[in-house]
């Protein structure tokens, strides 16, 4: 079965490209060829297995048929991409075509973007020397992807997954990244 899902943010958010901009940005988001930012495949099954294990966990659940579904955790294919490890695979969620086309073609890309600072502050509420950090990150939007491949079995499993995430990318702990999933589609793999 496949899983279209649709991610919307509510915060600024940065899936990282471990670049970063010289002495002006210290990490910049991942973008497609056309500039725009969208999350890697990669990225969901991490959150998508994070959330698994998560509920599994809770309802006392044998793990093997997430293994199987997903992969070893620490499978490294051949080629450095693990996202085939497992039965399922995990498209990027993009922007939808017709917004990107847009986009690309008022050459808008700039605006998808923003930079933030944060430094660390010291116990008398001053700045630390050399704590300065600027990321870019994107502004809140809609994204959708895909999951192909889920055991017909897994699928309420994988749909209470993505539903349970609520935060991704970068600092997510501080605030970045907020965001539900919502499930658009179900359908069998190769449905038009």
């Amino acid at each position: 079965m496949d899983i279209q899902y649709k991610i919307k943010f509510y915060s600024d958010w940065n899936c990282g490209s471990g670049l970063a901009a010289g002495a002006d940005v210290d990490l910049l988001p991942i973008r497609d060829l056309q500039g725009l930012p969208f999350v890697p495949g990669k990225t969901m099954k991490g959150l998508v297995r994070e959330a698994l294990e998560s509920l599994y966990a809770v309802k006392g659940r044998d793990e093997q048929p997430l293994i199987e579904m997903l992969g070893k955790k620490n499978d490294v294919a051949t080629d450095g991409d693990d996202m085939k490890s497992g039965c399922c695979f995990f498209m990027n969620a993009v922007i939808p075509a017709a917004q990107a086309q847009l986009i690309v073609a008022k050459e808008l890309q700039q605006f998808m973007f923003r930079r933030i600072s944060s430094t660390s502050i010291d116990k008398d509420g001053i700045a630390k020397d050399h704590s300065l950090r600027k990321i870019q990150v994107a502004v809140p939007c809609e994204l959708e992807g895909s999951i192909l491949d889920v055991p017909e079995a897994k699928v309420p499993d994988v749909v209470d997954a993505l539903r349970f995430i609520k935060r991704l990318g970068s600092n997510r702990n501080r605030g970045l990244g907020r965001c539900d999933i919502e499930v658009l589609n179900v359908k069998k793999g190769g449905e038009a």
